[in-house]
């Protein structure tokens, strides 16, 4: 049998940052509002639900899965309103580099959102990537001190 491999968007960024330094814009609202989002809602602990204005104007809502200091956010990920049957996943991984941290944000979970666009959207999702730059404005804010 076959293995199936679930496809998804991943972008890396190295920062020229330990991943504490990198982790202070994670580990609260205020910080995580400068860079993904500014109407963010979110209770950061296992758990805790979020809501927020994407970038095109989509609200996005979900959970948050997994919390490790200075090293991972995974949250669940789901556009409201556009036939999602389920939530997709956004994580966020910080790795130390000798030159400081290597971040990953990674969409995954797109075949299981339950519409038959699935494809579409993980495509939209891979253009975001370049259109937004989000990881590039997350950088800007760690090396802005």
């Amino acid at each position: 049998m076959q293995e199936v491999v679930m496809p998804d968007v991943s972008h890396s960024l190295e920062i020229a940052a330990r991943p504490s330094a990198v982790w202070r814009w994670l580990e609260t609202q205020e910080g995580l509002r400068r860079w993904m989002g500014a109407d963010l809602e979110i209770e950061l602990m296992v758990g805790g639900s979020y809501r927020m204005t994407g970038p095109d104007g989509t609200v996005i809502s979900g959970r948050v899965l997994e919390l490790v200091p200075e090293g991972r956010l995974v949250l669940s990920w789901l556009e409201e309103g556009v036939g999602w049957q389920h939530p997709g996943r956004l994580v966020i991984n910080l790795r130390p580099t000798e030159a400081g941290t290597e971040a990953t944000l990674v969409h995954d979970g797109f075949a299981g959102i339950g519409t038959d666009g699935w494809r579409g959207t993980r495509d939209a999702y891979q253009r975001g990537i370049a259109k937004h730059r989000i990881l590039e404005q997350l950088a800007a804010l760690v090396e802005e001190g």
